[in-house]
């Protein structure tokens, strides 16, 4: 599965990129007719009481796109929110493709 990342006001991190990655093939090993992800990573500088670190994910799949989206306290808690929302999603869509087969 072919992974794209995209960093808006934070500096690239392989450490981000290979959770994120180790993740994302693990949902493709369940999930074969994923095509490719679109991952952001993002900070909010506001003085709210938003957690700050954002992680958005972009599955590309037949039908529509899927999206999740996290405002964490961390990167890595961001992740494992927007990975187990896609998951739930997916799982929706499959048993939805399943149905009309």
């Amino acid at each position: 599965m072919d992974v794209n990342f995209n960093y808006v006001h934070v500096k690239a991190s392989s450490r981000l990129e290979e959770m994120t990655k180790d993740k994302l093939n693990k949902l493709k090993e369940r999930y074969d007719f994923l095509v490719a992800a679109e991952v952001f990573f993002k900070t909010e500088n506001s003085s709210s009481n938003e957690k700050g670190r954002i992680c958005e994910i972009k599955l590309s799949l037949p039908g529509p796109l899927i999206f999740a989206a996290s405002n964490q306290e961390n990167f890595d808690q961001a992740i494992n929110k927007c990975v187990s929302e896609v998951r739930s999603q997916l799982q929706k869509r499959k048993e939805k493709m399943m149905s009309h087969t």
